[in-house]
């Protein structure tokens, strides 16, 4: 993650999910931390009139082009405030339920990002990988959020200016270097108002959740069943806050929490990344081949702290126009933080990077980026930012805010501490202002919600799940002893068993239920 995003999904970790990347949420030193703000109030349970062409609407179902999936388009407001001023379309995908057993009824999925495509994740991941004894009793559906992928996308920079801004320096260590930065930091913001359109200013959690509920009604479920990872928990939260009555099955899964403001979400997220990197390192210095030095986790931190140091001033070939710098192979570390499945490559694009080739390391930043070989990138980044920009006062009003705030940074991680600092910078810019505030959510009145935390996450550290759970009235704390972000469908049977039961049977796992 470079630490310009919020957050990322876990399952196919660095390809069809959800990012949460620290900086990027671009949170709020303007809003003091705990519960400041006001929640946004319930929904009426009474239909608005307003909206009744919008919960009557009818999908036509089409072929998707990818087998036992189709493909619909659903409309909603562009404005809730203003129903008549305009729609989103948004892009919706499902499979049925594929037996044996009786159809319960739809089963939402979100992957996470902001910014990740739900669709994609469904189609890529969940409609064929989630467990078969809840594919077989639910439909398996998915709407891209406004903003994201194939719901009307945010735009912002092209291939080559996102390369360029990809590249620029996250650590700088004088005066031009914090002028650059900052400088690419507007040039984003000022990029993606230009070329977003109308949706800019629509694209809040809040909005998505109450598409979410028009969804829900035009698919006939009287109540709402969904799994939500990593920023897809802040969502779900979101849909049990304005709609406590329609919660059906609600699993969040790598929970954010949302009393906090975004200055302390960046903080405690960078402190995530250094768990998992030390995590990451002790398994490494036992191996005679680890790049970091086979001595201490301590030895192993110093060693890549240095590298990234070397790499500020003299960047090293990728077999391409773009070197590999401080900033790419910071991005490309993180990405691997996500699963500890990828550590082996991990091992091996750091052992190239540091002998002077930067092709593998390079290639794990592209694939957090969602850059393309052809020099594309998908609107991951740009919904992410539009997403959180929104949903939270930006966490620094400049870069003497900033400035201040690196020590607590580097006190979190001293490896990431002053890169994903400065990252948070990027809301500072942001041409549209933001609609939300951090707040705890309860959720009063709504059914049991299941929320899963894993001891050594790292992009939501599981303080934050621990958090929602207390915050939900009817909120249950699942755990998950390991590492990676989030639990579900990740190898533990005990996870798994747990959640596959809440789904299928309604019996919530007992509050504080620890599995490995």
């Amino acid at each position: 993650m470079d630490s310009r995003r919020l957050l990322r999904t876990s399952a196919t970790a660095l390809a069809a999910a959800g990012l949460i990347l620290s900086g990027c949420a671009g949170g709020s030193d303007a809003a003091p931390s705990g519960p400041s703000a006001a929640a946004p109030p319930a929904v009426p349970s009474t239909p608005d009139p307003a909206l009744a062409s919008f919960y009557g609407q009818k999908l036509a179902w089409r072929d998707c082009g990818v087998p036992k999936f189709q493909c619909a388009t659903l409309r909603a407001p562009l404005d809730y405030a203003k129903p008549s001023s305009g729609e989103v379309k948004l892009a919706v995908s499902r499979v049925a339920a594929s037996g044996p057993g009786k159809r319960i009824g739809s089963l939402l999925v979100n992957p996470g990002g902001p910014g990740g495509s739900a669709v994609g994740y469904l189609q890529g991941y969940a409609g064929i990988g989630y467990p078969a004894p809840v594919r077989a009793r639910y439909d398996m559906v998915a709407v891209d959020p406004r903003g994201v992928a194939r719901s009307e996308p945010v735009e912002c920079l092209t291939g080559p200016q996102m390369d360029t801004y990809t590249q620029i320096d996250q650590t700088p260590d004088e005066a031009a270097e914090t002028t650059a930065l900052t400088t690419s930091f507007k040039g984003f913001a000022a990029g993606c108002g230009k070329r977003a359109g109308a949706v800019l200013p629509h694209v809040s959690t809040v909005e998505t959740a109450r598409d979410m509920d028009i969804l829900r009604a035009v698919l006939g479920d009287e109540k709402l069943t969904y799994v939500g990872a990593s920023y897809g928990t802040f969502l779900g939260a979101t849909y049990a806050e304005l709609f406590p009555g329609r919660v059906g099955r609600l699993v969040l899964d790598g929970a954010m929490d949302p009393s906090l403001p975004a200055i302390d979400l960046n903080r405690d997220q960078t402190a995530g990344f250094e768990t998992a990197f030390r995590a990451f390192a002790a398994d490494c210095v036992r191996r005679p081949e680890c790049p970091l030095g086979t001595d201490s986790v301590d030895g192993a931190s110093g060693n890549l702290k240095g590298f990234f140091r070397a790499l500020d001033t003299n960047p090293v070939p990728t077999g391409e126009s773009r070197r590999l710098g401080e900033s790419l192979a910071t991005t490309g570390v993180i990405a691997a933080m996500y699963d500890e499945g990828a550590w082996p490559q991990l091992r091996e694009a750091l052992t190239s990077a540091m002998g002077g080739e930067g092709a593998s390391l390079l290639a794990l930043a592209d694939s957090y980026y969602e850059r393309e070989p052809d020099g594309t990138y998908a609107n991951l980044m740009y919904a992410n930012a539009a997403v959180n920009c929104l949903d939270l006062p930006a966490a620094f009003t400049g870069p003497a805010d900033v400035e201040k705030a690196v020590p607590s940074f580097e006190k979190a991680s001293p490896v990431f501490g002053k890169g994903l600092a400065w990252a948070a910078l990027n809301c500072t810019y942001w041409p549209v202002p933001p609609t939300g505030r951090p707040h705890r959510i309860t959720a009063d009145g709504a059914a049991p919600i299941v929320v899963v935390g894993t001891t050594r996450d790292p992009a939501t550290p599981y303080k934050w799940a621990q958090s929602l759970a207390d915050q939900l009235a009817s909120g249950t704390l699942l755990t998950y002893e390991g590492d990676g972000h989030t639990a579900y469908g990740r190898g533990s049977d005990c996870i798994d068993s747990a959640i596959n039961t809440y789904l299928l049977e309604g019996t919530a796992p007992k509050d504080g239920k620890r599995c490995t």
